[in-house]
Parts: structure tokens; C-alpha cells; sequence
């Protein structure tokens, strides 16, 4: 069963669209770069990690095959389909990451795919109170953010080596700091596109956010910034 899609988010193309306007074919067919690299040198081996937004699963799965465990959340039935098929036994748990309350916590808890940028403060909010309620005392929280041009440097394309193009067309002001972004994704024999809403942050405004849910940097895990693993405030 689909969701009712969001106001300000729009997807277009084959298959299902999430209420973020995420299309899940699209998502199926990503590939994927350098993110588990940078998690796996995050993180002890074998790690239980609760994935925050887990799509298709297209960081899942190379996480699960370097051995990780993990439970993967999401709002979208259709995409937790693409995710309970991957083989390594991952859990999968279906909310809104913003209203997530599961009875337990996880020594890693990974809020990615620049989730921290939504353009609602409410719902920032709450996924990063979702983070720390769900991370044990010890644990960290692994966040990606955007890069600094990454509102800015438009309209910009490049060619994956899966054999798609990436275009960022516009991040159109909408008013109170908030962004329309639109994205589209060129395939040889699809099409498809997505609008969103997206709040750039300043590193200062980044660690502000993190500081109002208990949560502080430990470290910038990239030299751009765009990987941090933060960990709660005690």
C-alpha cells in the first residue's frame, strides 16, 4: 500500500513513489559508492546497526556482506520488500524514522542519505531524538550530510559507472531557509525524477541540531565533512 506524498515532494517514473517522492525501482537500481567503506572504518566488526532509512537497501547490502548486522527501518513497505529479499538476514522494522520507538538500543545507529537536511524542522527533530533514543550510552551515531556546494554548484550532472546520469537541476528557495531541490536520474530505458525540500546546514547549525537532541561530534569521518559520527552527551 502506498503513502499519501508529502506536501513539496514529488517523484516521477516506473514503479512505486514514497511519500518523499522516492521512486523504488530507482532506488533498487543505484549503486553504490563509497559509503560502506566509510562506515566499516566507523565501526567495531560485527556490529548491530540500525539503519534509519534504509530504501532499497543499497547501502544494506554491502554492510551485511562485510559482515555487519543489521535492522533496517523504513516508512515504505515497497522499498522493506527490496530489503527482506537481500541475503543476510536483516531485520526490518516499517515507521516513520521520526516516530520510531522500538524497546531497545544499538551500539551504531546510521542516519544517512542526507536525512538530517529535510527541509522540516519538526521532522529533523525528530529523527535525531530517534537517534539517540535508540543509540546505547557507549554507541555512536553515524550522520551524512551534504556537501557545502551542494545547493549552490547547479545545475550539475555526472555519469555513474552503473550506466546512469545523475542531474541536480535546481534548489529553488521556498522560504524560511528550505530549498526545492530537483533531481534526475537518466537511464538507458528509464526516466525518472524527484523534488524534495532540503534545509542547507552550516556546520555551526549542524552541531546546534545534534546539541538540542543530546548529541555531539566525536569526529568528521571525511575530509569534506559530509560523514560525522556523533555520539551522545552524558
Amino acid at each position: 500500500m502506498s503513502l499519501k506524498m508529502r506536501a513539496g515532494y514529488e517523484g516521477t517514473g516506473p514503479g512505486a513513489i514514497t511519500p518523499d517522492g522516492c521512486a523504488v525501482e530507482l532506488y533498487a537500481r543505484l549503486s553504490v559508492g563509497d559509503e560502506p567503506d566509510v562506515i566499516e572504518g566507523a565501526v567495531p566488526a560485527g556490529t548491530h546497526l540500525l539503519e534509519l532509512g534504509c530504501g532499497a537497501g543499497r547501502v544494506t547490502r554491502p554492510l551485511l556482506e562485510r559482515g555487519l548486522r543489521v535492522t533496517a527501518v523504513d516508512e515504505s513497505p515497497e522499498m522493506l520488500e527490496k530489503v527482506a529479499a537481500l541475503d543476510g538476514g536483516v531485520r526490518t522494522v516499517r515507521s516513520p524514522i521520526e516516530r520510531l520507538d522500538l524497546d531497545e538500543k544499538f551500539s551504531v545507529v546510521m542516519l544517512a542519505s542526507f536525512l538530517v537536511h529535510t527541509g522540516d524542522t519538526a521532522v529533523r527533530r525528530g529523527m535525531l531524538r530517534a537517534c539517540r533514543k535508540h543509540v546505547t550510552d557507549g554507541g555512536c551515531v553515524l550522520i551524512q550530510r551534504e556537501g557545502a556546494d551542494y545547493h549552490t554548484n547547479l545545475p550539475r550532472e555526472r555519469f555513474d559507472p552503473g550506466g546512469y546520469t545523475v542531474r541536480i537541476v535546481s534548489a529553488t528557495p521556498v522560504g524560511d531557509g528550505v530549498n526545492e531541490v530537483r533531481a534526475e536520474y537518466v537511464f538507458p530505458d528509464a526516466v525518472w525524477t524527484q523534488t524534495f525540500r532540503a534545509r542547507p546546514l552550516t556546520r555551526e547549525e549542524f552541531e546546534d541540531a545534534l546539541a538540542e537532541a543530546g548529541l555531539k561530534v566525536d569526529t568528521y569521518l571525511t575530509d569534506d565533512g559530509t560523514w560525522v559520527r556523533a555520539v551522545p552527551v552524558r
